[in-house]
C-alpha cells in the first residue's frame, strides 16, 4: 500500500502542476470565456457542438481540474489514514483540498458573474498554496521509509528570518505577476529591464505601473535569494538539505528572471510564458519546503 500511495502522491503533484499551467494557458490565450457564462457545463451543454480553440482550452482545464481535484481528495484521505501520526499530515491534507476548492469557486464565479482583474489575480496564488500542500504531503509520504536529513537540522535565527519573509514576499511577487497577465499588461513595456530603454522615467499609466512594479519585485527577490544562497554556502555546507535547497532555489529564480525577459523579447511566446509560470511554481514549492524545515528545526 505504501508504494501505491507514493505513486499516487507523485501523480497528484504532477496533476497540480498541470492545473497551474492550465490556468496560465487559459489566461494567456484569453480562453476564460471559451465556454460562455456557463459552469460547470460548456455553453449550457455537456458536449458542446460549436467547437473553438478557446472552448477546447477552457473545457480541458475544467476536466483536468475536476479530475485532479478528486485525486487531491483521495490523497488527503489516504495520507490521513496511512501517515496521520506524522504531525504535519492532517493540516496539509485539509489545506490542500480546501484551497483547491476555493480556487475552483473563484474560477466558477469569474465565469458566471465576472470578477475584477485584482480578484482574478488571486486565482493563481490560491492554486499555488494547494500545490505546495500536495507537494509537502508527497515529501512526507516518501520520508516514512527513508527520512531526509531534516529531523536534526539546526537553523539559526538569521536564516529562519530570511526563509519566512522571502516566502511571504514571494507571494506578493506572484500576485503582481498574475495581475500583469489578467490586466493584459505583459507587453505594455516593450523593452527590458526598463520600460523604455531610452532612459529612466516614471510609468505613465496603471498598466506600466503594474508591469514595472512586478519587474522591480522580481529583481528584489532575485537579489534576496542570491544572498540567502550565499549564506547557505558559507554556513550550511554540512547540512545538505539547506545548502542544496538554496542552490536549487537560486537556479530556479534565475530561470524565472530569464524567462520573464524572454517573454518581452519574444513578444509573449506561449511556451516561454508557460515556462515562466512553471519556474515560479517550483520555486514556491521549494520555499514551502523550507518553511516545513523551519517548523521542524531546532532553534539556535
Amino acid at each position: 500500500m505504501r508504494r501505491s500511495l507514493k505513486w499516487f502522491a507523485v501523480a497528484t503533484t504532477i496533476g497540480m502542476v498541470f492545473i497551474l499551467l492550465g490556468g496560465a494557458l487559459v489566461t494567456k490565450t484569453d480562453s476564460g470565456m471559451g465556454c460562455g457564462r456557463s459552469w460547470p457545463l460548456c455553453n449550457g451543454e455537456f458536449l458542446p457542438g460549436d467547437v473553438t480553440p478557446e472552448l477546447i482550452i477552457e473545457l480541458a482545464h475544467r476536466l483536468v481540474s475536476g479530475t485532479v481535484g478528486l485525486m487531491v481528495l483521495g490523497l488527503s484521505v489516504w495520507a490521513w489514514r496511512a501517515i496521520g501520526h506524522i504531525r504535519e499530515t492532517k493540516f496539509l491534507a485539509i489545506l490542500s483540498f480546501a484551497f483547491l476548492m476555493l480556487q475552483a469557486l473563484i474560477g466558477a464565479a469569474a465565469v458566471v458573474w465576472g470578477q475584477s482583474d485584482f480578484v482574478l489575480a488571486l486565482h493563481f496564488g490560491i492554486s499555488l498554496i494547494s500545490f505546495a500542500s500536495v507537494f509537502l504531503l508527497t515529501l512526507l509520504i516518501f520520508e516514512v521509509d527513508k527520512k531526509f536529513d531534516a529531523e536534526n537540522l539546526v537553523i539559526d535565527k538569521r536564516m529562519r528570518f530570511h526563509i519566512i519573509w522571502v516566502t511571504i514576499y514571494s507571494y506578493a511577487v506572484i500576485y503582481t505577476g498574475a495581475l500583469v497577465r489578467h490586466m493584459n499588461a505583459s507587453l505594455v513595456c516593450p523593452e527590458w529591464p526598463l520600460c523604455n530603454n531610452s532612459g529612466f522615467s516614471l510609468p505613465d499609466n496603471i498598466y506600466e505601473w503594474v508591469q514595472m512594479g512586478h519587474r522591480a519585485a522580481a529583481g528584489i527577490i532575485f537579489i534576496w535569494v542570491a544572498y540567502i544562497a550565499w549564506l547557505a554556502a558559507r554556513n550550511y555546507r554540512n547540512q545538505k538539505v539547506i545548502y542544496w535547497g538554496w542552490i536549487i532555489s537560486l537556479i530556479l529564480v534565475s530561470l524565472q528572471v530569464i524567462a520573464g525577459a524572454l517573454v518581452i523579447f519574444t513578444r509573449l511566446n506561449l511556451y516561454i510564458a508557460l515556462a515562466h509560470a512553471f519556474f515560479i511554481t517550483c520555486l514556491f514549492g521549494m520555499f514551502s519546503y523550507f518553511i516545513l524545515l523551519v517548523y521542524r528545526s531546532k532553534r539556535q
